[in-house]
């Protein structure tokens, strides 16, 4: 037995961990998103398992995945700057903001209901899946992205939100960027740029926030130094971050082969399945 759990269910949880990482480093380089729409929901399933209580398994999933999306979005943004698509004057204009956002999300993931967190994922990812599936070149905000206090008012509900879901940012800069005008591989680039700035200080808060769990569920192994810091399993880091981080470039090349209307569409599917996944699970409270 290990961690409570039979040599076998550690083999299939560890070869499991180790083929999300992979998808998700491929999604963070077609997508910019870090990888964490993949992350979490995978994650719920593997802490469901290990036997995590359902009070403290959404936020694990996510700081976990904020961990894991570090050195992905690192190697996902490289890879995007070299071939110059990267907007650096967004990122001027949106570093503080997202980083004063990420400091509230940690502070609300500390005292935060699990429901809200599966809340968020499923209205925020439903609502981009229907923007990008059903996308008209009419459905905008103006013409191009705004100066001034809304511009960085945008920033700061990305890093809130973006912590909230565990996903790097990607998905709300994808959709404010192309709402205003901005091509989708440009918003893509962009992104993995965002999503290094949300994931580190992102990481850090969710340790911070998670750091009396161990207290509270002294039981739950998954829990505990040295299997996880607060709300950042290791384990699940250490074994999805290598794979994530040989499969990120390639998922930069698929981008770049795409047509935008693929790359949307793709995109879109994607997120309205694993939010019917939290749907689901709101429903049935597993």
């Amino acid at each position: 037995m290990i961690a409570g759990l039979d040599i076998k269910d550690v083999v299939e949880l560890a070869l499991l961990l180790i083929a999300t990482g992979a998808l998700s480093g491929f999604l963070a380089g077609v997508f910019g998103i870090g990888g964490g729409a993949i992350l979490v929901p995978v994650f719920y399933e593997c802490f469901r398992i290990a036997g995590v209580p359902l009070e403290v398994r959404m936020p694990l999933c996510v700081g976990t995945s904020l961990a894991v999306i570090i050195p992905t979005s690192i190697r996902s943004f490289q890879a995007h700057y070299k071939r110059g698509a990267v907007d650096l004057g967004v990122l001027r204009v949106w570093w503080l903001p997202i980083v004063i956002g990420v400091v509230a999300g940690s502070v609300v993931a500390r005292y935060a209901p699990e429901r809200l967190f599966k809340i968020v994922f499923v209205c925020v990812a439903w609502s981009a899946a229907v923007r990008l599936i059903f996308a008209r070149e009419g459905w905008r905000f103006g013409d191009d992205l705004p100066d001034g206090p809304l511009m960085r008012a945008y920033g700061f509900c990305v890093g809130i939100l973006s912590t909230l879901m565990g996903i790097g940012g990607g998905l709300f800069s994808n959709l404010l960027m192309t709402f205003y005008g901005r091509p989708i591989h440009q918003a893509v680039a962009t992104s993995s740029a965002l999503a290094v700035l949300i994931s580190i200080p992102g990481a850090l808060g969710y340790i911070y926030a998670g750091w009396p769990a161990a207290a509270t569920y002294p039981s739950v192994a998954a829990l505990q130094v040295p299997f996880a810091l607060g709300y950042v399993s290791l384990i699940g880091a250490v074994l999805v971050m290598p794979m994530s981080l040989v499969t990120a470039p390639l998922g930069v090349k698929a981008a770049h082969a795409m047509s935008k209307r693929t790359l949307e569409v793709a995109f879109g599917c994607y997120l309205f399945i694993v939010g019917s996944r939290f749907v689901l699970s709101l429903v049935g409270g597993q």
